[in-house]
């Protein structure tokens, strides 16, 4: 028995992208080998996780505002807040409290506010230089909020019955006729 290469094809494409580096950016390159270094050399789980992150793709690195990372960031003013991604400024938040914060980039507002406020903005070599393993940091993530997610089932696995918890399903319209028969009520098969 062969592959069956008309009906399911050659398995291409499915290589980890931690192999190669898609960005162009010779700073994020560079940031790269840093950590693969970092990741080889020592134990450090912190390290491993922020290669792994460095490769990902813009969709999945989100930014975090300044006011979700100040929330995160209460009683642990001598700690170090890591985010493998953009800081944004957030206007609705009047004080912003005095924090480090190292990051991918930071926009122009952000920056100034976070200064201001007597804290600093470092950048991922700095943060080798200053904690290599990663200790006294705290590792944060932006929320992932695209339209697309709404509509993804699986979270946990197929056969959990929470699986299709409050997952949007693909419908053409929203009215009577549309989508309500089986798999939507209990008298017709299942409803989920």
């Amino acid at each position: 028995m062969g592959i069956d290469l008309k009906a399911g094809g050659r398995r291409t494409g499915h290589k980890s992208s931690s192999k190669v580096i898609k960005s162009a950016n010779p700073y994020n390159r560079l940031l790269v080998k840093l950590y693969q270094f970092l990741a080889r050399r020592t134990d450090s789980a912190f390290c491993k996780t922020v290669l792994k992150r460095l490769h990902m793709s813009k969709v999945n690195s989100p930014p975090i505002g300044l006011y979700r990372l100040a929330k995160y960031m209460t009683n642990k003013e001598d700690k170090i807040a890591v985010i493998v991604g953009k800081v944004t400024d957030d206007v609705r938040m009047l004080e912003c409290p005095k924090m480090t914060v190292c990051a991918l980039g930071f926009t122009e507002t952000a920056r100034k506010r976070i200064v201001a406020a007597g804290g600093e903005c470092l950048t991922f070599d700095q943060l080798a230089l200053r904690a290599p393993k990663g200790s006294n940091t705290v590792l944060l993530r932006g929320p992932k909020s695209r339209a697309a997610l709404a509509y993804f089932g699986h979270s946990t696995s197929v056969t959990n019955p929470h699986t299709h918890d409050g997952v949007k399903p693909r419908v053409r319209s929203n009215g009577r006729k549309f989508e309500k028969a089986r798999g939507r009520r209990k008298s017709c098969g299942f409803k989920v």
